[in-house]
């Protein structure tokens, strides 16, 4: 398959999730989206307002009962003192709606081909990935008990928001590295992204 190149890059204001939310990856790459889209959104508004899994943190004979990522933000945003993770696509893209209403785009469990095809509307796409960028071993994962059921989890999950790309790379604004455009291999970032359940959400 034939894939033009890309070199025009969407220019997408870049938020630090860091100092005050050190897992707060996800709020904050949507407010880097709703920025774009014209709307002078917070991080810390966000934070505030990002639905909860009130779910406690227990562990029992090494098994850890925690909440669903799905249903809200499991754990502590501010701080890496208590347990916490972050949150998935279902409520980040439920608070992108009180901002952009039926504008919303959730792409999630399509394949990358649609996330490609909102960059080359120009849109920018918050996604959730690892920190390796890259097919994750299962090393680094774990299984939660949730009300919700049985979840597999990883401690390396991270959302950023891409930008553009070319045959061989994507780019992106990483919130935690605070870095603009960064760049990393685009095949092994869609192995990354795969993993963690393709999930994307854009806007029209």
């Amino acid at each position: 398959m034939h894939e033009k190149e890309k070199k025009d890059l969407i220019d997408v204001p870049l938020i630090s999730q860091m100092p005050e939310l050190p897992r707060g990856c996800e709020v904050t790459s949507l407010a880097m989206v709703l920025r774009h889209a014209g709307i002078q959104a917070d991080k810390m508004k966000l934070a505030k307002d990002i639905k909860r899994d009130p779910t406690p943190y227990e562990k029992n004979d090494n098994q850890v009962y925690f909440g669903h990522p799905n249903t809200g933000f499991v754990g502590d945003m501010y701080s890496f003192e208590t347990p916490g993770l972050g949150v998935y696509h279902k409520p980040v893209a439920d608070l992108a709606r009180q901002y952009l209403k039926d504008r919303v785009v959730d792409l999630t469990g399509q394949e990358f081909r649609s996330v490609l095809n909102q960059l080359d509307e120009g849109k920018p796409v918050w996604v959730i990935n690892n920190t390796w960028f890259d097919y994750l071993p299962q090393e680094y994962w774990e299984t939660w008990q949730t009300p919700e059921g049985s979840l597999q989890i990883t401690y390396k999950e991270h959302a950023v928001v891409l930008t553009g790309y070319d045959d061989r790379f994507v780019y992106f604004n990483d919130p935690l590295e605070n870095e603009k455009n960064r760049k990393e291999d685009r095949e092994k970032f869609i192995k990354g992204w795969e993993q963690m359940g393709k999930q994307a959400i854009s806007y029209r």
